[in-house]
């Protein structure tokens, strides 16, 4: 909601929206934090996305983030000759934040730098995104 990082201290509380644990994305809700947090992903272009889906949120569950992971099943595909991962186009997040908020986002890159084309896999979990964040109603216009 503010566009800044929040402490790891704060992770029980509602002071965030999203946290990222290598190729995983967790919202605070279910069973990451006590927020009404929610996501899903959309197969849309970004500009696309201009109000919230009115259902089809789920929240982050044991083992089972409201995000998928694994490659083709949510916003990434891992290429295993070249052990990288890519944004898959076309895949939006819409985020449910913990205060019931929503943000939409578009990922660029998990590379330093955003490469274009990674090259370098130890230079992998530093997220590149574009966002839009609403703070009252349901859309992104």
């Amino acid at each position: 909601r503010t566009g800044e990082v929040v402490s790891r201290a704060d992770s029980a509380s509602t002071k965030w929206d999203v946290a990222f644990k290598g190729s995983t994305i967790l919202t605070n809700g279910g069973s990451s934090g006590p927020g009404t947090g929610g996501a899903q992903v959309l197969t849309a272009a970004f500009e696309d996305v201009t109000d919230v889906p009115a259902t089809g949120f789920a929240v982050d569950q044991p083992g089972n983030p409201a995000i998928g992971v694994g490659s083709g099943n949510s916003w990434y595909t891992y290429n295993g000759q070249t052990q990288t991962l890519t944004p898959t186009p076309g895949r939006v997040l819409v985020i449910r934040c913990a205060d019931g908020t929503y943000a939409k986002v578009r990922m660029v890159s998990y590379y330093k730098g955003a490469p274009e084309v990674p090259t370098n896999p130890m230079d992998a979990r530093y997220y590149t995104f574009e966002y839009s964040y609403i703070s009252s109603g349901t859309s992104f216009r």
